[in-house]
């Protein structure tokens, strides 16, 4: 199960870092095309903001697995330890209940969007597959927050580590 886990964490940690820079490098390469070499590219404005969407998107996921989600837990450090273990247990359940919300409407958007034929406007990329990153993000999402929950209820220790270190 360890080596699953670690495999998951790889794959999203790749997945995210490809898309994400494919994203910066392809808006470096719009701005080179349209200032330097004045060939102003269309298709690379909407490439580069459909791949930093999908990094985006798959970061969800890591950015939990290292705790670096904005939090307001000022109450929270005031609550003794048995109410911060309910609190966890509560936020994490409906943080699940959320993301499988989430993850349901992302694929009737994504149905939607496959049954309306709508492509994008200068690549002509299918929208459902721009939009196919709503649910994978929420399913990564919902088993992210799946795992924290047992880690509360098992009473471990959540890992507070840096992943830019």
């Amino acid at each position: 199960m360890n080596i699953l886990m670690k495999i998951w964490t790889f794959l999203e940690e790749v997945l995210a870092v490809i898309f994400f820079s494919l994203g910066i490098v392809l808006i470096f390469y719009g701005v080179v095309m349209r200032y330097v070499l004045n060939d102003p590219q269309a298709w690379v404005e909407e490439v580069a903001r459909y791949a930093i969407i999908w990094g985006t998107f798959l970061g969800f996921g890591l950015a939990l697995k290292h705790n670096q989600h904005i939090q307001v837990d000022i109450l929270y450090d005031n609550l003794s330890k048995p109410l911060q273990f309910m609190m966890n247990i509560l936020a994490t359940s409906l943080s699940i209940v959320f993301c499988l919300i989430y993850t349901f409407y992302g694929f009737i958007l994504v149905e939607n969007r496959y049954s309306s034929g709508m492509i994008s406007l200068d690549v002509g990329i299918p929208m459902w597959i721009v939009y196919l990153i709503l649910p994978i993000s929420g399913i990564l999402f919902s088993l992210r927050f799946v795992e924290r929950l047992v880690n509360i209820l098992r009473r471990k220790g959540e890992e507070y580590a840096n992943p830019l270190n």
